[in-house]
């Protein structure tokens, strides 16, 4: 298992959080995502033989959210 912080930009609300916690935890590989709003990050437990980082920023952005580099 190995853990990764994403920052994501333009959440404002308890809705945008449980979204992008559901999107994460929708992907194939990830075990468990943490999405805070006040720290404007999510951090996520994943099999990185199964998944990716850059697979994951791309499903938080297809959900309408920016994910800086």
């Amino acid at each position: 298992m190995k853990e990764v912080t994403i920052k994501i930009e333009g959440m404002s609300c308890g809705g945008c959080v449980s979204n992008v916690t559901k999107t994460l935890e929708a992907l194939v590989g990830v075990i468990g995502a943490e999405v805070s709003l006040e720290r404007a990050c999510a951090v996520v437990q994943f099999d990185p033989v199964t998944i990716d980082e850059q697979t994951m920023r791309q499903a938080v952005e297809d959900a309408g959210f920016d994910v800086p580099q």
